[in-house]
């Protein structure tokens, strides 16, 4: 029996060797990585809480509705489902409750990088009463802005063109007042898509660019092109030049800022008036990594180099998302008529670069980067893309 068993184990041993240095390969690297930075302080957002939070989320429960606060995980649900109340001050009545109502379901035919919404390429059905839904629900909330956004659907016809035109359009009619931006799809790009959404009544048209060019193949899926979000963008303002048009750029992705100030001045040349700059937060672990964290004074210099270059209004902080508090901001900027800065771009930029110079050795440090000043990699270049050689 002995020598039995002192077999077995001889001819196991070389079956078990590989495993074993795979392992203790495995364990060398996950020692080697160093542990995960924490987020920096500035990024702590308040707990949901509140008498209108609770409020608006049961409305949402009872109407059948998804938001994109609770599917995008946005830290900032609390402060804009809270209102007032949420945000220490209750005799501000500016500072009104907002939410976002996601259309079309809760599930993305697409797969961007940086997005924790579901995502399947057959999603159900379109539910008809949808927009009727909807408009209920925002009238019952005593609304006076409202934002609305969707998932891509590339499975439907007309990418859902028809339907966000119908919400609007029953929003509008069951509460008169009010106001409504729509976050929109890209469409695929049709124009005539765009304009049937452009035309539908709403008062801003919001589609969101999220990163600069470079980045846009690794960071959105490949059905959403940089170019081709500049396209719908100046496709809704030249089929309603009195329409707001908005976008928004997500920072700490591994971008710079030439590129950020880049795809400002794309923006503008496609007739874009309001731009929102937000922290890029990785949701799961299964998405894109945070390259570096952006301080509250960066994003304060972005906001000036932005108004700069004549943006009717500039959102910039580490928490701001697209539809961050969007009716104060679009009612107390942009309708009372604020002008945008008088500033010279060129200044601007000299500002950014000599901020940069006192932090690059700072900001260079951290892991992931902690960028003291946006433009501490001002001298960075990405890298030209390498030719594949061919095999025969």
């Amino acid at each position: 029996m002995r020598r039995l068993l002192s077999s077995c184990a001889t001819r196991a041993a070389p079956a078990t060797q590989p495993r074993l240095a795979a392992l203790r390969e495995t364990l060398k690297k996950e020692a080697a990585t160093p542990a995960k930075a924490r987020k920096p302080a500035w990024l702590k957002a308040p707990a949901a809480a509140g008498a209108n939070y609770e409020r608006l989320r049961s409305t949402v429960r009872k109407q059948k509705l998804a938001t994109v606060c609770e599917e995008a995980r946005c830290p900032n649900i609390g402060e804009c489902w809270g209102g007032r109340a949420a945000a220490g001050d209750e005799s501000n009545e500016e500072h009104t409750a907002t939410a976002t109502i996601m259309i079309m379901g809760d599930t993305c035919t697409r797969g961007c990088r940086f997005c924790s919404v579901k995502t399947s390429r057959r999603p159900d059905a379109l539910d008809p009463e949808e927009p009727s839904r909807t408009a209920d629900a925002v009238n019952q909330w005593g609304l006076d802005y409202v934002v609305v956004t969707s998932v891509d659907r590339d499975d439907v016809h007309d990418h859902g063109s028809s339907h966000i035109s119908e919400t609007v359009r029953q929003l509008k009619a069951k509460t008169p007042h009010l106001l409504v931006e729509v976050l929109t799809p890209d469409f695929g790009g049709v124009v005539e898509r765009v304009n049937e959404v452009a035309l539908s009544g709403l008062d801003v048209f919001a589609h969101n660019v999220e990163t600069v060019e470079r980045l846009t193949p690794r960071v959105r899926d490949r059905r959403a092109g940089y170019q081709q979000t500049m396209n719908v963008l100046q496709a809704a303002k030249a089929a309603n030049p009195a329409l707001v048009t908005k976008s928004s750029i997500m920072l700490g992705l591994g971008e710079t800022d030439d590129e950020i100030l880049q795809t400002l001045r794309d923006l503008r040349a496609h007739g874009v008036d309001v731009v929102t700059f937000g922290q890029y937060l990785q949701p799961t672990k299964r998405h894109l990594k945070v390259v570096d964290y952006v301080t509250p004074e960066a994003f304060d210099r972005w906001r000036d180099a932005a108004q700069a270059l004549g943006f009717l209004y500039v959102a910039s902080g580490p928490l701001v998302r697209s539809s961050y508090r969007a009716g104060e901001l679009f009612v107390k900027n942009v309708l009372r008529g604020r002008k945008p800065k008088k500033a010279d771009v060129g200044a601007a930029a000299e500002s950014l670069a000599a901020a940069a110079a006192a932090s690059t050795a700072a900001a260079a440090a951290a892991t992931p980067r902690t960028r003291s000043t946006s433009s501490s990699r001002n001298s960075w270049r990405p890298r030209p893309a390498q030719r594949r050689r061919r095999t025969h």
